[in-house]
């Protein structure tokens, strides 16, 4: 159990949110159709957080053959504001490259058996956005492609765990395909881009040092960043609006409108950054859970994590209104 806990804690679950909730949200959708199976639903919850956590551990294995860290430690070290420690469980002699690639294998292998199920469920429909899922997850850091290292990371983010989770997910658990599903999944996506986005803004000068291509580093200009920033930000309310109009989804979806005063606060929070503006980091109790805050100031993080945070919640809170929405309509439609 320990060694279990071992690679839990350092497969980053502080992110789990960002496919989890996305993941509850399609499975609050699916109650709404007949068929919807309980039990499917959590085999295929169980799998896609197995996935999240091999693919973050296979991050750490592929970024390990590339000397990431090693060239971000040096970077610190000249006073640039880059992350440090990628996996410090493998520079302090915890554990070796071969037991962390043995680690990403039983995870994700897990994640292959809970896919098989559904297929063995639901049929073949489902196995071609699986193969997309799977590939679009190695090829994050590792394959021929790497395409977290060439400007497409946070748009493979974005695609993964929003539109493909989303759609995958509402099929496993009900076995019909949504277009309500599929909209709300590219809004849910965007929202799920902005978290790798945010940070690749945070962390661009590092990402240029250490010669990792970000969407942030393509679009190049200040003003650029922080219109996509924007458009991931905004343009997500936007998608729900014209929903409700067109009649695609309930009035009460409207219920995430009380969010847009924090996707406004985290774009101008990020402008000030990206022009060097002093800000109040105070946390407040509307920006959601903010983990060990004094710890993470006392590490010199906070001026990181206090943005990257807030983009987690942001899409947490987002997809928690709407399962909350689509539970009340399950009990009193």
């Amino acid at each position: 159990m320990n060694k279990i806990k071992f690679w839990i804690d350092n497969a980053r679950p502080i992110a789990l949110p960002q496919s989890v909730l996305p993941a509850l949200l399609a499975i609050s959708m699916g109650a709404l159709h007949d068929g919807f199976s309980w039990w499917m639903a959590i085999v295929a919850l169980f799998g896609v957080i197995c996935a999240h956590l091999g693919f973050n551990l296979a991050d750490d294995y592929f970024d390990y053959k590339v000397g990431s860290a090693d060239k971000r430690e040096a970077l610190n070290g000249e006073g640039f504001r880059a992350r440090m420690h990628k996996y410090p469980y493998i520079t302090s002699g915890q554990a070796t490259i071969a037991e962390l690639r043995n680690a990403v294998v039983v995870f994700l292998t897990i994640a292959v058996v809970c896919g098989a199920v559904i297929l063995y469920f639901r049929g073949w429909h489902i196995a071609l956005i699986v193969a997309i899922a799977g590939l679009l997850g190695i090829s994050y850091s590792g394959g021929p492609l790497k395409l977290g290292y060439h400007g497409y990371g946070e748009l493979v983010i974005g695609v993964m765990f929003g539109v493909l989770l989303m759609i995958g997910m509402q099929y496993a658990v009900c076995g019909v395909f949504d277009w309500n599903v599929v909209v709300l999944s590219i809004a849910v996506g965007m929202l799920v881009t902005n978290i790798v986005y945010t940070h690749s803004v945070i962390d661009i000068v590092a990402d240029e040092k250490a010669d990792k291509m970000t969407f942030a580093r393509v679009l190049g200009s200040k003003k650029a960043q922080l219109g996509a920033l924007a458009l991931f930000s905004l343009l997500p309310f936007l998608f729900v609006f014209i929903g409700v109009a067109l009649g695609l989804f309930h009035w009460a979806y409207l219920v995430v409108a009380l969010l847009l005063p924090m996707a406004l606060f985290l774009w101008k929070s990020v402008r000030k950054f990206v022009y060097d503006e002093p800000e109040d980091m105070t946390i407040k109790f509307w920006m959601g859970p903010m983990g060990n805050w004094e710890g993470y100031k006392k590490a010199g993080l906070d001026w990181f994590l206090f943005r990257w945070l807030m983009a987690r919640n942001l899409v947490t809170f987002f997809c928690l209104f709407l399962v909350i929405v689509n539970i009340v309509l399950v009990f009193f439609n």
